[in-house]
Order: C-alpha cells, then structure tokens, then sequence
C-alpha cells in the first residue's frame, strides 16, 4: 500500500469534507467569476489565474467578459483584439489556445462547453487541471483540479514527500483528491483547496493556527509543515542581451514590428530589437550593423534612452534602449508597420515592450509627439 493511501485512511473523510467546505462557505472572497456557474467565465477566469495572482486577475478578467460575454464572441473576435485585452497578462499562447478551443465549442458542441471528462479534454490547452475546475465548479462533476496550491495543501493533509516539481507526482495528488472529494458538492471542495492553500497554507509560514481542518493535517500533528512540500529547483534560466530601438520617420511615426506566428509572444508587437551574442567595441555603430544585416532597416542610432530587464519563466532579457531615425523605407510585409504614438493603443504590446514605451515617453530629447499626431 502506498504511503498517501495509508495516510488517507487516518482521515475521518466526512469530517475533513465538513470543516473544509463549511469554513469556504464561510469565507471565500468575493470574486467576479464566482457570481454564477457559468463554465465559459469559469474556464477563462481558471487560464487566467495560471502563473498570476488573484488580485492582478480581477480587472483582465473584467474587462475581458465586458469585451467578449459569451463564446461567440470571443470565437468571432479578431486576434489583435483578443492579444490586446490580454496584454500584460503574458503567456500569452493561452489566449491563443482559448479562442481556438472556443471555436471549435462552438462549431463542435453548439457553444456549450463539454461536461464531460473526455470530451473537454481533448480541446486545446485544456489540460487535467483546467478540465477537472470546469467540469467541478460548473457541473458539479467529482474531477480533481490539482495544481500547485492543491498538492503543497495535500503534501501537508496526507504527510506526502513526492516532488511535486516531477510531473509523475500529479498522479498521486490526483488520486488522493479522488478519495477525499465531496460528491455533493465538489464544486465547493475544489474551490475550498485552492482557497486555503492562496490564503492559509502558504508556500511560506503557512498560517496553521487559522486552518479549518488542521486537526486532519498530518504534517501538522509531526511539525514538519515548513519543510513541505518537497520541491526540486528550476534549471538556471538564459541570459540573452538585446539592443532595441524606437525608430521614428520624419512624420514623427514609430516604426514597429509583429512577432512571428509560434514561439516566444507570438503575434505580438515589438520594436525593432536585435541579440547581441557578445560585448561590442564601437557598439552603437555595430548595433546599426546589425539592424542593417539582420532587418534591413537603415538607421541612424541615437544615444541610449534606458535600460531594463525582464524575466521569463526560462530566460532574461537584459535590453538596451535606443532611440533613433528611421532612414529606409520600412522592410516589406505585413508584420512591419508606422504608428502615430496615439494609434500604437491599439496594438498589443508585452510587457517589456510597455515599458520601453513609457520610457521613450518620458525620454526629453526625444521627437516632438505633435508631429506624430494624425
């Protein structure tokens, strides 16, 4: 017998349901996606809070609903609006993934989302957890939704010291939920764990004190809580140097540019940037090299305007900013585009490139933002 299933078999199930449910009915936060059972709000709201914090969530999710109510209308929307009403979430192949299974409920189910284990399954980045909080919440279906929160509150409950950084560990957190859940109200259950592993069992100085069902947690009852759950460390993320530019024609126009349809930020908009592999002698001039070999674009690079780093999940960018003349015609295609500064509102940018914006803003040498007004 496993060590969970011995573990589970100390739990009185009724009473752990009981303290669990009755302290989230109790408590829960009051939040937008909570207001009804609707499972198209329920499936966004469940992409949207992955790898981000509730409280960041609340207003992307609002505005999101107020542009796209139902599934048809985010089926039928243009993608430039859908990315725009994402921007500054990031991950942004989510969103991606969400409208393109959207279409295909709507062409495949009649707009209904699936209630079933298989057939939500197979829709596009719809992975075990999102699947199992929909067909939960919404349909009242005993699925598990395990995510982090869940399995460092059950590496606590049950005492389990499986990594959970391994994907092979989820299935012994999927299998414990399945032994503890609530078929009444799985809905309230699943809710209850995420609920208490965000406000109560924190990854740090989890607050054991206030936790409703801490005369079931084993952890607890051995005062090794702090030391769960067991999790390896992440690879050592990349460092990647990037010179970017803010190009302007003579109109005053800012010159930007779409990002590829696959990879990093796929389909949205930069400006122009290019990798430096190494440290650079005379490096403005081999900058506007590079930008010559690499974009075609002939310019005139003016002095640095600032400097910033962002991380991804898996490397940092380390950027340099530039400002400069556009002195070509703009590289043929679609992707590559002159803006006034008012119409760049209307285009998704990612964060960095946010920032880079507001940093030209607030830049005082910069062209004069008049001459770029239509």
């Amino acid at each position: 017998m496993t060590t969970e299933l011995k573990n589970i078999e100390k739990i009185n199930i009724n009473d752990f349901q009981h303290d669990l449910i009755t302290w989230f009915k109790e408590e829960q936060r009051d939040l937008p996606w909570r207001k009804d059972r609707d499972p198209y709000k329920i499936w966004v709201s469940e992409i949207m809070l992955q790898q981000t914090r509730v409280d960041t969530v609340i207003p992307y999710f609002n505005r999101f609903i107020d542009w796209f109510p139902t599934i048809d209308d985010l089926a039928e929307a243009d993608e430039d609006k859908v990315l725009k009403a994402w921007e500054g979430l990031g991950y942004y192949s989510r969103v991606r993934n969400l409208q393109s299974a959207v279409r295909e409920v709507k062409e495949k189910y009649n707009g209904e989302v699936p209630n079933t284990p298989e057939e939500i399954s197979t829709l596009k980045g719809v992975g075990p957890y999102t699947a199992g909080a929909i067909l939960s919440i919404a349909y009242g279906i005993p699925e598990p939704a395990v995510d982090g929160n869940v399995m460092r509150v059950f590496s606590r409950i049950l005492n389990i010291w499986e990594d959970i950084a391994k994907p092979s560990s989820r299935k012994v957190f999927e299998h414990a939920v399945r032994e503890l859940i609530s078929h009444e109200d799985p809905s309230a259950f699943n809710q209850a764990l995420m609920e208490l592993g965000a406000l109560v069992c924190t990854p740090t100085s989890p607050s054991c004190l206030l936790c409703p069902v801490r005369e079931h947690c084993q952890a607890f009852e051995e005062g090794v809580q702090a030391e769960l759950p067991t999790k390896t460390k992440k690879n050592k993320t990349r460092d990647v140097q990037l010179a970017a530019v803010l190009l302007t024609d003579e109109e005053g126009k800012v010159l930007i540019h779409k990002r590829p349809s696959d990879g990093l930020l796929a389909n949205l908009w930069e400006f122009p940037n290019v990798e430096i592999q190494h440290p650079l002698h005379h490096e403005r001039e081999k900058i506007s090299e590079l930008f010559e070999q690499e974009l075609k674009i002939h310019l005139k690079l003016e002095k640095i305007i600032g400097q910033l780093e962002h991380v991804f999940s898996h490397l940092v960018w380390n950027i340099k900013i530039y400002n400069g003349e556009l002195q070509s015609n703009i590289p043929e295609g679609s992707d590559w585009k002159l803006v006034t500064l008012d119409e760049i509102k209307d285009y998704a940018f990612p964060v960095p490139y946010q920032k880079m914006f507001k940093i030209y803003l607030e830049y005082p040498n910069r062209p004069d933002p008049k001459a770029a007004k239509p």
